[in-house]
């Protein structure tokens, strides 16, 4: 995975994603599958933009509220 210039990984496959989120990775492909979560599709691998994830929290911590990963979908590109 490629690193950003502070160490961070700046995309993550299903299974990092999956396990970092309390879930199961079939949850997560099929929450991709159905639009409802954003990722990038290379081939027949997909990769989450590990900055979607950090808007996700930021905007729930900001705005005391539950958001959908739905909200994010048009960030993965």
């Amino acid at each position: 995975m490629q690193e950003s210039n502070e160490g961070k990984r700046q995309w993550l496959n299903v299974a990092d994603v999956a396990a970092e989120l309390g879930m199961a990775e079939m949850t997560l492909y099929r929450a991709i599958a159905a639009g409802e979560f954003p990722a990038v599709r290379i081939g027949r691998r997909l990769v989450i933009p590990a900055r979607v994830l950090d808007r996700m929290g930021e905007a729930a911590i900001s705005t005391g509220r539950v958001v959908t990963a739905a909200e994010f979908s048009g960030e993965a590109s």
